[in-house]
């Protein structure tokens, strides 16, 4: 795990010593996506009667590095519990990824991307009358079709449909910095 980390900070400092030489655009993002892949694959290390998550929420930080090319780190968490009993237990799900935005049409109020996010998903698993461990998935996010609308010069809305880490159908806000 800590390995992990010291990589992810290792990456995100890369994108932003980049980004800074550059001069480049950077903006922050934050959504909710409902129905993830964490529901739709086991990553619950095999356990049974584990109830869907409630969605996952995301936050990130991208760089414009080409004219229509966006990349940058985000973070996202969903957490599910098993069903009640005697064994109740919970699990947390922490999704750390690349992501990469492609915008291939746009006039002055509404964008279409495509995005992809590539990444580690750690489910931390915390059962009733043992200790906590961590189980580690490939996390990803393949979403084709993607909207922006631009509400001011620097906030825009969001909506994308696909499947992976941050949701089904995920829906959000962009500040640019």
């Amino acid at each position: 795990m800590k390995k992990f980390l010291l990589t992810l900070v290792a990456a995100v400092a890369m994108v932003m010593t980049a980004s800074t030489a550059s001069a480049q655009k950077a903006e922050i993002a934050f959504s909710y996506g409902g129905y993830t892949q964490m529901d739709a694959t086991d990553c619950h290390d095999g356990w049974d009667h584990v109830k869907n998550a409630w969605g996952a929420v995301t936050g990130g930080v991208n760089f414009n590095v080409a004219r229509n090319f966006w990349i940058g780190p985000s973070y996202s968490f969903s957490s599910t519990t098993t069903k009640g009993g005697p064994e109740h237990s919970s699990i947390a799900y922490h999704v750390i990824m690349l992501n990469g935005r492609y915008h291939y049409w746009r006039n002055s109020i509404v964008s279409l991307y495509g995005h992809l996010g590539l990444g580690c998903e750690i489910s931390h698993m915390m059962p009733r009358h043992h200790d906590a461990y961590n189980c580690t998935y490939f996390a990803y996010q393949i979403s084709p079709l993607g909207a922006q609308f631009n509400i001011s010069r620097s906030v825009s809305m969001f909506g994308e449909l696909g499947f992976g880490a941050q949701g089904v159908l995920q829906v959000g806000f962009r500040f640019g910095l």
